[in-house]
C-alpha cells in the first residue's frame, strides 16, 4: 500500500497498488507547479483513486490538485493521457522506492540540471511511453 499527505498533513490518501510508472517532467509548467527544477511523477489509474484538495486548472486540458490548507501540489491529470492521475513523487511516504523510468520534456531541461542516467529522454509529452493503452 501507498501512502501520501501533503507538507501539512491535511490531505492524504492511500492506494492499494504500486504506480503504473514514474516519470520526470521537465516541462516548464511542471517547474512552476512543483517549484522544482525538475518534477518526478508516479501515475496511478484514476479508478479507485481519490486525491483530496482544491482542483483548479490554468492550462487546457490540465487539471491539477492543491493541498487546500497548505497548497502542496497533489496530483494532475491530463487530458491526452485518459484514466490516468500523476502525483508528485515527493508527497509519497514510499517516495525513495519509486525510481523514474524516463524523462518527458527533456528537450525544455534546465540547461544547468545534469541528470546522469541511461533512461530515454522523450522531447514533449513522452505520451506514447506514458500511456499504456497507446
Amino acid at each position: 500500500m501507498l501512502t501520501a499527505r501533503c507538507y501539512c498533513g491535511a490531505s492524504r490518501w492511500t492506494h492499494d497498488g504500486p504506480p503504473l510508472l514514474v516519470a520526470y517532467c521537465h516541462c516548464g509548467d511542471c517547474r512552476r507547479w512543483t517549484g522544482a527544477p525538475v518534477a518526478a511523477f508516479a501515475a496511478f489509474e484514476n479508478t479507485g483513486l481519490h486525491i483530496p484538495g482544491t482542483r483548479h486548472s490554468h492550462t487546457q486540458g490540465v487539471e491539477r490538485w492543491n493541498c487546500s490548507a497548505c497548497g502542496s501540489p497533489l496530483a494532475a491529470r491530463f487530458d491526452y493521457l485518459p484514466g490516468q492521475t500523476y502525483v508528485p513523487v515527493g508527497v509519497l511516504d514510499q517516495a525513495e522506492t519509486l525510481q523514474p523510468a524516463l524523462h518527458s520534456h527533456a528537450d525544455r531541461a534546465l540547461p544547468w540540471l545534469h541528470i546522469d542516467d541511461d533512461l530515454p529522454r522523450a522531447e514533449a509529452s513522452a505520451r506514447d511511453m506514458l500511456d499504456p493503452a497507446r
